[in-house]
C-alpha cells in the first residue's frame, strides 16, 4: 500500500515501509498503554492493602488511566485508519498530513496547521 498526497505544492509520500514503520510503532504504544493501564488499575488496590492510599493518590490514578485510555482510543483509531486506507488524511481540511507529523505522532488526526487552530479555539 502506498499513500501519495499532496499538501500544496509538496508531495507527502508514504512509502509501504513508512506504514510498516508507524504501524509497528503504533502497535508498541497499544502494548505500552495496555500494560500502563494494568499497573495503575492494580495500583490503587496495593496501596489499599496497606492503608496508604491518600486522595491525592487516587486523583492521580485516575487521571492517568484517563490519559491512558485516551492515547490508546487514538492509537486504536489510527491503526483502523490504516486498515480502511483513510491513514493520512487530516480530519478537518482532508489535507495529507505531514509524513514527518506523522513520524513524530503516528495516532495524529490533524495535520499541523488544523491541530494549531483546535488548540487556539480551546
Amino acid at each position: 500500500m502506498v499513500n501519495h498526497q499532496t499538501v500544496g505544492d509538496r508531495a507527502t509520500h508514504l512509502s509501504s515501509e513508512d506504514l510498516a514503520a508507524l504501524r509497528e510503532n503504533l502497535h508498541e504504544q497499544r502494548l505500552f498503554r495496555q500494560d500502563q493501564l494494568r499497573q495503575i488499575a492494580a495500583a490503587p488496590r496495593a496501596e489499599e492493602l496497606l492503608g496508604r492510599r491518600s486522595a491525592a493518590q487516587a486523583e492521580v490514578h485516575v487521571k492517568l488511566a484517563a490519559s491512558a485510555r485516551m492515547v490508546l482510543a487514538d492509537v486504536e483509531a489510527a491503526l483502523q485508519r490504516m486498515a480502511d486506507g483513510s491513514y493520512g488524511a487530516c480530519h478537518l481540511c482532508r489535507r495529507a498530513i505531514d509524513r514527518e507529523r506523522l513520524t513524530i505522532v503516528p495516532q495524529a488526526r490533524y495535520c499541523a496547521r488544523c491541530q494549531q487552530v483546535r488548540e487556539a479555539g480551546r
